[in-house]
């Protein structure tokens, strides 16, 4: 496998790279799609990591502030970062040093509920859903209704 071949896979690594973070995962799947030579590809990805160019914990800090500021919980956040080929231990390590998931929760319930927690059983249930769904705790919704 030529060198040109290696070049052609960095260089477009970097230009995804350029635009915004990417996972290993993500960029990995990114160049299979474009490229067949597997083995380049990997030497690509060596390189880069090597380089400090791709960084999942980085990536994560990104993703998570980038999700929160969206409006989403941990436990959301959480199940994409996975997705994405995030391995565990760096997301409970970010989400370890994020705290205000209490806060975000209440913020977005009261974006969408202007009149607050309802006292009608249906109307409540709804209300929790919405926060559950946008991946926050029973813990953190709770915080809400309390």
């Amino acid at each position: 496998m030529s060198n040109e071949n290696f070049s052609d896979i960095y260089n477009k690594a970097l230009d995804l790279l350029s635009r915004r973070e990417h996972s290993q995962k993500e960029i990995k799947s990114k160049l299979h799609n474009k490229f067949r030579n597997t083995d380049e590809i990997d030497e690509v990805i060596k390189k880069l990591v090597a380089n400090n160019i791709i960084n999942d914990a980085r990536f994560t800090e990104h993703y998570l502030n980038s999700r929160k500021r969206r409006g989403f919980g941990s436990k959301k956040i959480s199940y994409e970062l996975l997705s994405k080929g995030i391995n565990e231990s760096i997301i409970d390590e970010v989400l370890r040093n994020t705290d205000d998931w209490k806060e975000l929760a209440k913020k977005e319930f009261n974006k969408k509920y202007k009149d607050g927690p309802s006292d009608d059983f249906k109307i409540r249930s709804k209300q929790k859903n919405f926060l559950l769904n946008r991946g926050f705790s029973f813990e953190e919704i709770e915080s809400v209704f309390s």
